[in-house]
Order: C-alpha cells, then sequence, then structure tokens
C-alpha cells in the first residue's frame, strides 16, 4: 500500500494514500485513535487560538477529538454541529452544504440548546483537514446564525486549493493521476 509521511511537532505518520473519486488519490488523515498526534496538533492549535475566543466550534466526527483536546488544554468549551439530525433536536439551525473533496451534498444540524450557548460568543472553527473549505464556510454560517462571531479557523491540515483565511500546521497532496 502506498503511504505519505505526515508531521505534527515530534510525530510523524505515514497515512495511506486512498482514492476518493476516479483519478484523485489523497493521504487519509485519520486522527481518532492516534492519541499523540491528536495532542500534538491540539497543542500547536491552542497556541494559535485568538485571546479573545470563548468557544471551540467544530464538526462530528473525525475534528471532535482534536476539538476535545484543544478544549482540555485551553479550558474553553467546545460545542460539535451533527451531520446528521438527532430525534431529540428541536428548532434546529440547518445549514446545506456540498463537499467538492467527497462530491456530496450533505447537511449540517446544531440543535436550538447547542445554539443559544453560542450567543454572543467569540468562537474558533477547528477542523482536521480543510480542502475547499466550503465545509468550514457552511459551519461559519452555522455560528452566525447563532449569533456568534468567528475569531479563527484552525485545521492541522491543509489540502488543495481553499482561498479561505486559514491557519493550519501541515500541508498535504491531492494527488492526481491519469
Amino acid at each position: 500500500m502506498e503511504t505519505y509521511p505526515i508531521t505534527i511537532g515530534k510525530i510523524t505518520r505515514h497515512v495511506p494514500v486512498v482514492e476518493t473519486l476516479p483519478g484523485v488519490h489523497i493521504p487519509l488523515i485519520e486522527l481518532m485513535g492516534d492519541v499523540e498526534l491528536v495532542q500534538a496538533a491540539a497543542e500547536a492549535l491552542v497556541k494559535q487560538l485568538p485571546a479573545d475566543t470563548d468557544t471551540i466550534l467544530t464538526l462530528e466526527t473525525s475534528p471532535i477529538v482534536l476539538a476535545h483536546a484543544m478544549s482540555a488544554i485551553s479550558g474553553r468549551p467546545y460545542i460539535v454541529v451533527r451531520r446528521k439530525r438527532r430525534p431529540y433536536m428541536t428548532d434546529p439551525i440547518i445549514q446545506e452544504v456540498e463537499s467538492l473533496t467527497l462530491g456530496v451534498t450533505e447537511t449540517l444540524w446544531l440543535d436550538s440548546r447547542m445554539a443559544e450557548k453560542l450567543l454572543g460568543q467569540k468562537v474558533a472553527l477547528v477542523f482536521d483537514v480543510v480542502s475547499s473549505g466550503g465545509t468550514m464556510m457552511a459551519l461559519e454560517k452555522v455560528a452566525k446564525k447563532a449569533g456568534a462571531s468567528v475569531v479563527a479557523r484552525l485545521a492541522a491540515f491543509h489540502q488543495g486549493s481553499s482561498k479561505l483565511p486559514l491557519t493550519f500546521l501541515s500541508e498535504i497532496p491531492i494527488l492526481q493521476t491519469a
């Protein structure tokens, strides 16, 4: 299996290269289950949090472990926006997003009880990987609909051509094949 080296701080991993669309291969970053890599990324990203950050905002599933570790280090709370409506949600904020990386459309959901916690907050958006930036822009729309302002966009990895202002730790390639 072809692999690609990624490094955060002193931690290096050789991750598998997978085909996501015909002719498009990417290094597959999976933070869940890799405590050392998550900790290294969280420690580095916490240093990039603006001092006035009130809350960390992220998406399920992969970036949750990163947001959790950043919360533990910084003492700031975090909130997770869902990718599926849950039965307990009442009057959720709903935001459509087309994921160019995955070639699918998905919906983001934020329960009104979580939205209330964001009202008037300064939030840092936290992702594991940002490619086109479409999902991060959709998360920013959710934050604004909840009455929050975005003070930072942070990611462990950047991949592709996103023009979104973003602080990230490492660049990873999109590998094209004929």
